[in-house]
C-alpha cells in the first residue's frame, strides 16, 4: 500500500512539473530575448507628434490617469470582479514611471503583456488587443511619453483576491485564453478595411469592451464583437455585428463616421464608457483614420437575429409609464417619442431603447445621461438624473412604457431591475 501511496504520489509531482512547464513555455511564446543594448529613443518631433496621436488612439491617457490628477501619472483604478487594479504611472520618472524602461521593454508589455522585471500584466491593460501593434508604433508611442514632464507618483498595490493576486494564477490564464500575434494585411481587402482592422482589433482595443467573457475574464473565443456586459461598471456593450443593437453595416458611411467622430449623427449618439472614449481619444483621429475604422466594422459579418420573445407591460404598467413620461420626459423627448433634432434623440424606433439587455437605460435614467463635449458637438445637451425624484416603480414604469410605445418591441422592465441598478450606482 505505502508503495502504491509513493507511486501515486510521484506519478502526481510529474503530472504537476509537466504542466508547469507547459505553462512556462506557453507564457514565453514569441518571446525573443532583449537587446543588451536597445537604440537611441527618437526625440525627433514628428515621431513624437505620432506617439502622441497613437497615444489618443489608443486612449491611454483614460487609463493611467488619476480623476483630478497629472495626465499619464497612472494611479486610477480599475474595477473587476476579481478586484481593484491600478494603473501604472507612464511618464518618464525613473523611480515610480518608466524613464529606466528601455523601448524593448515597452514593446514586450505591448506585445507579451509582461513587465520591466519581467513579472506578468493583469490583463485589465489590455495587452491581448495590444499585441498586434506593430514595433514602429510602439517606439513611437515610447518616444512621446518620454517626451512627457516626469511625475512622481508611485502606483497604489493591486488590491486584488487569492489566488488572482499571484503570478501562478496569471501563467495559467495566460496559457489559456493569450498568444501574441500580429494582425497580417488581408490581400483581398483595400488599405482602407486593413487600416481600420489594424486600429480597431488593435490600439482601439474595441472587442475588449463589445465581446462577451467567461468567468475567468477571458474574451469567449469565437464570439468578437458580439456584445459584452461590463459587470463592475455595469454598462452594456451592444454587439457591433447585430444590426437588432450596434451594427453599422445598413448605415451611411459618413453617419458611422460622425457617431465616432463627434458623439452624435443622425442614427444616433453615445452615452457611459463610449462617451469617454469618443472625447478622450476619436474625437482626435484623422477623417482617413475614422473613415477606415468605419468601413472595417460595417463589413464586420452580421449574426442573424432571430426573433425574441417580448414579455410586454400590462395595462396598469403603460398607464404608469405614461403618465410619468408626460410629467419628466415628453418636453425633451416629445410627446410621441420623436425627439428634437440635433438636441435630444427620439426614442420611438430607437434600438438603444429595444435592445433586450435594459441596463443601460437603467443606468442612464438612474444617474443621467451626458453625450461628450467634442469639436462637432461642443456644447452637447444631457439628461438629469432622475434616481432621487423617481422611485423603482415609476423608474420601471416609465421605461416600460418607452420600450412598447410608438411601436417599439420591447420587453418590459421590472422594479427588480432598476433595484439592482440602484444597488449598483456607485460603479
Amino acid at each position: 500500500m505505502t508503495s502504491r501511496l509513493a507511486l501515486w504520489g510521484a506519478g502526481l509531482a510529474c503530472a504537476v512539473a509537466v504542466a508547469a512547464a507547459g505553462v512556462w513555455a506557453l507564457n514565453r511564446l514569441d518571446e525573443a530575448p532583449l537587446p543588451a543594448q536597445d537604440a537611441p529613443v527618437s526625440s525627433a518631433p514628428e515621431t513624437i507628434a505620432r506617439g502622441e496621436y497613437l497615444a489618443r488612439a489608443g486612449n491611454c491617457i483614460s487609463c493611467h490617469t488619476s480623476p483630478g490628477g497629472a495626465a499619464f501619472a497612472g494611479g486610477r483604478a480599475i474595477d473587476t470582479p476579481f478586484g481593484s487594479i491600478y494603473a501604472s504611472n507612464l511618464t518618464p520618472h525613473d523611480a515610480t514611471g518608466i524613464g529606466r524602461w528601455t523601448s524593448s521593454e515597452f514593446w514586450r508589455a505591448l506585445h507579451n503583456g509582461r513587465s520591466r522585471d519581467g513579472r506578468l500584466l493583469y490583463p485589465a491593460f489590455p495587452y491581448p488587443n495590444y499585441t498586434r501593434v506593430t514595433r514602429e508604433d510602439s517606439d513611437a508611442i515610447f518616444s512621446y511619453l518620454r517626451s512627457l514632464a516626469p511625475v512622481e507618483q508611485p502606483s497604489p498595490a493591486h488590491a486584488l483576491r487569492f489566488p488572482y493576486n499571484t503570478q501562478a494564477a496569471l501563467a495559467v490564464w495566460r496559457a489559456l485564453f493569450f498568444r501574441p500575434g500580429v494582425l497580417d494585411a488581408q490581400p483581398g481587402q483595400t488599405d482602407e478595411w486593413n487600416r481600420g482592422a489594424y486600429l480597431v482589433q488593435g490600439l482601439g482595443h474595441c472587442a475588449a469592451c463589445h465581446t462577451p467573457r467567461n468567468a475567468l475574464g477571458a474574451t469567449r473565443e469565437g464570439a468578437a464583437f458580439q456584445g459584452g456586459l461590463m459587470p463592475v461598471q455595469n454598462w452594456y456593450a451592444p454587439a457591433l455585428n447585430s444590426a437588432r443593437e450596434a451594427g453599422l453595416a445598413a448605415w451611411p458611411l459618413e453617419d458611422a463616421v460622425a457617431l465616432l467622430k463627434t458623439g452624435v449623427s443622425p442614427r444616433a449618439a453615445v452615452s457611459g464608457p463610449m462617451a469617454e472614449v469618443v472625447f478622450r481619444s476619436l474625437q482626435y483621429l484623422s477623417e482617413e483614420d475614422l473613415r477606415a475604422m468605419a468601413t472595417y466594422l460595417r463589413g464586420l459579418p452580421q449574426a442573424q437575429d432571430a426573433p425574441l420573445p417580448v414579455a410586454r407591460p400590462s395595462q396598469k404598467v403603460m398607464e404608469r409609464g405614461e403618465q410619468v413620461y408626460a410629467q419628466h420626459c415628453a418636453q425633451c423627448h416629445g410627446r410621441q417619442g420623436e425627439g428634437s433634432a440635433g438636441a435630444f434623440p427620439a426614442l420611438a424606433g430607437n434600438r438603444a431603447v429595444e435592445m433586450p439587455e435594459t441596463v443601460n437605460l437603467v443606468r442612464v435614467l438612474l444617474q443621467g445621461g451626458y453625450l461628450p463635449a467634442t469639436q462637432g458637438n461642443p456644447r452637447p445637451h444631457g439628461m438629469p438624473p432622475f434616481m432621487h425624484s423617481l422611485g423603482d416603480e415609476d423608474m420601471a414604469a416609465v421605461l416600460s412604457y418607452i420600450r412598447a410605445a410608438w411601436g417599439n418591441q420591447g420587453s418590459r422592465v421590472d422594479t427588480i431591475d432598476v433595484h439592482r441598478g440602484r444597488e449598483r450606482r456607485g460603479h
